[in-house]
């Protein structure tokens, strides 16, 4: 009887260590379920951290390939309206240990400037189209019709850019120039400010039409994320304002767009980072005149994407290798830009968040 007690309490507290510990499979299930959280951070950790190292890693190759040309062109490069690629079939001269064809000089301000102003042409064109066309489809128009329309919407920004660039300078470029750019040039009055739209009107190849091609490409991207943001506006607040009176102008100036104001300006910084960008397009209606700053909006010009692009199979030809260095170091200046244009984007965007409420003011 003694035994079989002793037996019966061992038993009672094993299970009851047993049962504190754990059963086996409860055990297994919370180590996988610990690896698996593991796991998933770690996986985290790595995918956030990936495209801050793509970023780096694209400066830093860009920035080595660009240090010959940045050694030999000075702070002039950002000045310098020259852009001479020298005698490449000559002697080679030496400048701070760089090889470089005797004559060459080379400066991208008039590159600088095109970019600046093709990318302020199609913001201003696109953003008031882009908020009008989301406000249309989320707020006026029947769902039987904003369907369809957002659908054409979206097929827009896929359509390639050589497509579009194809109709800008066969179709659109000739057809403003002939009929729409001399009625502008001729009517603006000749004061200051406005004689920047008056003079020669060129063939449908400039300034003008490369803004206006790139605004038709954001237009899609800017558009889609804003009417995406206001459909997540609640009702009550509009319901709310229009009781108080408020007119529909209102309601949209005062609530729906103050609502989502810091989502509007991040679609616009990606709307303007594909204009910063954009390559193929611009080099076929720009125009592709190299060292020049357009005198008036029509006139002919080019940007630093366009004219990386369209010197790219020229410059092999430098066998000194010193073509190409300029060129890495106008695609660092272009990044620069962009990562400059995005630092700012992102400031506006959270001091617009801290100092207003999301309804606005009034």
């Amino acid at each position: 009887m003694a035994s079989e007690n002793d037996n019966a309490m061992s038993r009672s507290r094993s299970s009851m260590t047993f049962a504190r510990r754990g059963t086996p499979p409860r055990r297994a299930n919370a180590r996988r379920r610990h690896r698996e959280d593991q796991l998933w951070r770690v996986s985290a950790r790595v995918a956030s951290f990936l495209p801050f190292a793509g970023l780096i890693f694209v400066i830093v190759v860009l920035a080595l390939k660009a240090w010959p040309a940045a050694q030999v062109n000075g702070p002039s490069f950002l000045t310098s309206s020259s852009w001479l690629p020298g005698n490449t079939y000559g002697a080679v001269v030496h400048t701070h240990g760089v090889a470089h064809p005797a004559g060459s000089a080379y400066g991208a301000w008039p590159l600088i400037a095109g970019t600046l102003e093709t990318s302020g042409i199609a913001l201003i064109i696109a953003l008031p189209i882009s908020i009008g066309t989301a406000f249309a489809l989320t707020e006026r128009l029947p769902r039987s019709i904003a369907q369809p329309i957002s659908f054409f919407v979206e097929i827009l920004a896929g359509i390639p850019s050589v497509i579009i660039g194809l109709w800008g300078v066969l179709q659109l470029g000739p057809f403003l120039a002939a009929h729409v750019y001399p009625l502008v040039a001729n009517h603006v009055p000749n004061v200051p400010v406005l004689r920047y739209f008056r003079g020669p009107t060129g063939y449908g190849e400039g300034l003008l039409t490369s803004g206006l091609i790139l605004g038709l490409m954001i237009v899609p991207i800017i558009a889609s994320t804003t009417r995406d943001l206001f459909q997540q506006v609640p009702a009550l607040p509009k319901e709310g304002a229009e009781a108080l009176g408020f007119t529909d102008a209102e309601v949209a100036r005062q609530v729906t767009i103050p609502w989502v104001r810091s989502g509007i300006i991040g679609a616009t910084v990606l709307g303007l980072g594909r204009a910063l960008g954009e390559t193929i397009a611009v080099a076929m209606v720009s125009g592709s005149i190299l060292g020049h700053v357009s005198s008036n909006i029509y006139g002919t010009m080019t940007t630093i994407a366009a004219t990386i692009v369209s010197q790219l199979d020229s410059a092999a030809t430098d066998g000194t290798g010193f073509a190409i260095s300029t060129l890495a170091e106008a695609g660092l200046l272009l990044t620069v830009i962009s990562v400059i244009v995005n630092l700012a984007a992102r400031s506006i965007v959270r001091r617009s968040s801290a100092m207003s409420a999301p309804v606005g003011r009034s």
